[in-house]
């Protein structure tokens, strides 16, 4: 299914890295690095090291014949090891011994499945960065676009453009730090982490071992404490969550009665099988599935957190196609994003529009204030309050009204009244606060 949707759901590039082919080369790795390791430390002769690392390569594996062991063995490292052995041993009977030597399956999965998330991580970065670039450019061609922030979807106060899109790029750039912040850790600790097949080079192997993947070592097994996974998986659902938000933004800006934004047109691209007419917001809607998703994927591996002694039975099994597939979800909204932010369409006379469909009643707070200054807040409010429901009622414009009241008059000048009325007098600090991201 996954290539059915791949174009939709899915980053092509992190989708094979997540391949059978690609999936068994970083667990052959883990092996080879292994073999190097124990011979960097003395621990095993460096002839049968280079031995099994040149047989650490994934056309050498009959890749049906070991999907259809995984069943047998519980996981794939049980089947991969002995195919392994026996492609060294066709090399060198003496290497073959020293094949996976005082690992444990979990040790090969658990590095593997870091290695995967570190090259994906890596490769989302970039795509996140130019989305941040592309808000960043598109925040600073608006700033003089005025449009309604809405509250429980209703019409609220009036907002800067480059307010509302700052606000996306900054829990993006949050997002990114945390991406980046993350660490991968080697696993290697054997049967019950303790290194005991290793002896006296057992520590050091781990270390040098780590330093040659380019993966962080940790000085105790980690095999049945997981939030080295989660953490990963966490901060990828935060990064879902948060393009989530801009999507359904976006989604709702390019509704028909709203139509203030639109996703970047294209050949071909949201049309309906039966409407000509349409539009939709396609990125918007891949990038909103991926995240009502993610979600019950991070609950899953949260949930496995709870495991068994020294070795798990079942929850750590429930991480490994959990994981892959919030990675390659994730992966997939950032290059929807990059997609989307890529000449995001504005509207700004529509938005002006929608700023005068509730005559002036988005103004009332402003009118409010103002008059409190003399009259206390409670009577100012009292007093505005009733004048909105009369412009309701009527179906006058509020200013009108404001214009024609006596009182009111009597502490506003009609040149201060149509200033409370105006959009770019409305929005308190939203350029102030909106410059730190887009500057």
């Amino acid at each position: 299914m996954n290539d059915l949707f791949q174009t939709l759901f899915y980053d092509k590039r992190i989708s094979e890295l997540y391949t059978a082919e690609k999936s068994i080369q970083y667990l052959l790795d883990f092996e080879a690095h292994l073999a190097k390791s124990q011979a960097e430390c003395t621990f095993i002769p460096s002839q049968f090291a280079e031995v099994i690392a040149h047989c650490c390569k994934v056309d050498k594996i009959d890749i049906p014949q070991l999907k259809a062991q995984v069943g047998l063995g519980g996981n794939i490292a049980i089947p991969l090891v002995k195919q392994l052995t026996s492609v060294v041993k066709a090399e060198s009977a003496d290497a073959s011994k020293f094949v996976h030597f005082g690992a444990t399956s979990q040790d090969v999965i658990d590095t593997a499945m870091m290695l995967q998330c570190k090259d994906a991580i890596h490769l989302m970065l970039p795509l996140l960065t130019q989305s941040i670039e592309q808000l960043r450019v598109l925040a600073l061609a608006h700033q003089d676009t005025f449009l309604i922030g809405r509250s429980f979807m209703q019409q609220a106060r009036p907002i800067s453009f480059d307010y509302k899109v700052a606000i996306w790029i900054d829990s993006l750039q949050r997002a990114k730090q945390r991406l980046e912040s993350l660490k991968y850790y080697l696993q290697l600790g054997g049967a019950v982490g303790t290194l005991a097949s290793m002896p006296q080079k057992g520590l050091a192997i781990a270390q040098r071992m780590a330093t040659n993947m380019g993966l962080e070592y940790h000085p105790i097994s980690w095999h049945t404490q997981r939030d080295f996974v989660v953490e990963i998986a966490t901060t990828l659902g935060m990064l879902s969550g948060s393009l989530g938000k801009i999507a359904k933004d976006i989604s709702l800006l390019m509704q028909t009665e709203i139509a203030e934004v639109f996703e970047p047109a294209g050949k071909g691209k949201g049309g309906s099988s039966t409407m000509p007419h349409k539009r939709n917001p396609v990125s918007s809607i891949a990038i909103l599935a991926n995240a009502q998703r993610v979600p019950n994927l991070i609950s899953t591996l949260l949930s496995a957190q709870i495991q068994d002694h020294e070795r798990a039975t079942g929850t750590w099994h429930a991480e490994w196609e959990t994981l892959a597939q919030v990675v390659q979800l994730t992966a997939g909204s950032v290059r929807q994003m990059s997609i989307l932010s890529n000449g995001l369409e504005v509207n700004s006379d529509k938005m002006l529009e929608n700023l005068e469909i509730t005559q002036g009643l988005i103004y009332a707070e402003n009118l409010s204030f103002a008059l409190a200054e003399t009259l206390g807040k409670s009577e100012a409010h009292e007093m505005v309050e009733e004048l909105c429901q009369e412009a309701t009622a009527k179906g006058k414009h509020l200013k009108e009204l404001a214009l024609e009241n006596a009182k009111i008059r009597s502490f506003l000048s009609e040149a201060h009244i149509q200033e409370l009325f105006s959009p770019e007098n409305s929005i308190g600090f939203a350029h102030e606060m909106a410059a730190h991201f887009i500057q």
